[in-house]
């Protein structure tokens, strides 16, 4: 049954070789205030979804300094430090917050060099497991913010490097640059843009980190096939649309956000949604 399920059903993905994960991950940006802007109304709160994350298994926890700014990662740090031996916390920079439900991008190499020296002293670590560029820059030649990457790669500072919101051509740009081990890229039902994106990394063995995927919009009403799918499965539709992710590619790395407890709850239990071919291409049809 998937109530049963822990973020281990899901199976495992080894990010570039050297650090395996369970599929099911954790997103931290709504532990964070209204907009994803200032501290969560309650902290305690935001602490026990963080710690029950990892009692059920996640050991993918993705954050960046943008949140809050600055405040999921300090709450990741005061919820879970010392971390366990298997938890790998990815982090981003590469975005500037001007108040709730505003962001803006700065890939500049020199800000970069100063955002990860403030996630590495918020998370208390010494070096970032995987670090990723939040956004391009178009201010800034692509190929100088990866190159920027790769120096804090070679400084010790960062283990492993991974892009968010980019083309298949960014993302064969920048593989000319770096080992490329995640994209995450926005997916979902309802949302497919980035097809093409999913299809590369399944060929390079790249992990595909979808935000927003929980979207199901209209496909959840009472008479759709997502619906008619959760009712069969007795599971709910947003268990459904994370175990279409999962079974669309062995490289899907889902990391749905929550700062619920019961909600975490469901949407690890996810992994443990067996869907039959049927049910797949019922949903893949939509």
């Amino acid at each position: 049954m998937a109530e049963m399920a822990t973020a281990a059903a899901a199976g495992a993905f080894t990010l570039g070789g050297k650090r395996q994960v369970n599929r099911m991950g954790f997103g931290a940006m709504r532990i964070t205030g209204n907009g994803i802007w200032g501290p969560p109304d309650d902290k305690q709160a935001a602490m026990r979804v963080l710690r029950r994350a990892v009692e059920l298994g996640v050991n993918l926890v993705d954050t960046a300094d943008a949140y809050g700014p600055d405040v999921s990662e300090d709450l990741i740090a005061e919820a879970l430090h010392p971390y366990p031996a298997d938890l790998v916390i990815a982090t981003k920079g590469g975005l500037l917050r001007d108040g709730p439900g505003r962001w803006r991008p700065d890939a500049r190499p020199a800000h970069l060099r100063e955002a990860i020296e403030g996630s590495l002293r918020r998370l208390r670590l010494e070096h970032i497991d995987l670090y990723q560029l939040h956004s391009p820059d178009d201010r800034v030649p692509f190929a100088e913010s990866v190159g920027a990457l790769k120096e804090l790669q070679a400084a010790g500072k960062i283990s492993l490097i991974g892009l968010c919101n980019v083309s298949r051509t960014l993302l064969n740009e920048a593989r000319q640059i770096v080992d490329v081990v995640t994209v995450q890229n926005r997916y979902n039902l309802t949302d497919r843009g980035s097809e093409k994106v999913l299809d590369a990394c399944a060929e390079a063995s790249i992990g595909f980190m979808p935000w927003f995927p929980l979207a199901t919009g209209n496909l959840a009403r009472p008479d759709s096939a997502v619906a008619a799918v959760a009712k069969k499965l007795r599971c709910t539709p947003s268990q459904v649309a994370l175990a279409w992710l999962l079974h669309r590619s062995p490289a899907m790395l889902p990391i749905p956000g929550t700062a619920s407890v019961p909600h975490l709850e469901e949407n690890v239990a996810a992994a443990g949604v067996e869907l039959t071919d049927e049910d797949y291409a019922s949903l893949d049809s939509l």
